[in-house]
């Protein structure tokens, strides 16, 4: 049986993307968590880009977060990939598409001004759409949890622990994509992917780095 242990940043949303796939697929490992602003010599070694995920399998080491759940979904089946290839490769498009949101919503989460942050809330929203206009419900592709789902779940998570404290919400009047969050929400693989302190951490985050948003926080 092979070792499994990840390296992971408690905040880092594409770290959550492979404690998802593992807790999908009761995948025993371990999980060691730095700090990215004081990195290890030991992970520099490992990790050729300095980010997280990391991902040692025995003596061998993988890094990027969509290399890493599609090799765990791989050697674990069933799949969490389309069987047809040319949906798989759409599924792919669509989990890169993810990474970009991921990227949308942290700058969104930084921006300094009101000016800048009323357009990228405009941003997010347009492309938010595009990803709603996909979703063919309850998951991305139908009926069952997909790859994809797991590449974008860090990005509603996140938008659930701010919620509370903002004065509107980013996916009002999106009802595909409320109901979209809602089951992500209730996935226990995603719900169990952070620990218990992270939403809290989490605004603590935003709020330091002062963002427009960190007066609501």
């Amino acid at each position: 049986m092979k070792k499994y242990r990840l390296i992971s940043f408690k905040l880092c949303p594409f770290v959550q993307r492979s404690v998802i796939v593992l807790k999908e697929k009761q995948i025993a490992f371990e999980i060691e968590y730095i700090d990215l602003a004081n990195k290890p010599e030991w992970f520099l070694k490992l990790s050729p880009t300095g980010k997280v995920p990391v991902l040692q399998v025995d003596d061998e080491v993988l890094f990027e977060s969509a290399i890493i759940m599609e090799y765990l979904d791989e050697v674990t089946p069933p799949s969490l990939h389309p069987a047809d290839p040319l949906k798989k490769a759409k599924a792919r498009g669509w989990i890169e598409f993810s990474s970009h949101l991921l990227g949308l919503q942290y700058q969104w989460t930084h921006i300094k001004t009101e000016t800048e942050f009323n357009a990228k809330t405009q941003e997010l929203q347009a492309n938010l759409k595009k990803f709603a206009a996909e979703i063919k419900g309850p998951w991305f592709a139908g009926e069952s949890m997909q790859l994809v789902d797991v590449a974008i779940a860090p990005l509603f998570a996140r938008f659930a622990w701010l919620a509370p404290k903002m004065p509107f919400g980013i996916l009002e009047g999106l009802p595909i994509l409320n109901a979209y969050a809602a089951q992500i929400a209730a996935t226990p693989a995603i719900t169990a992917s952070v620990l218990p302190e992270v939403p809290e951490l989490y605004g603590d985050y935003v709020k330091k780095s002062g963002a427009y948003m960190a007066k609501w926080l």
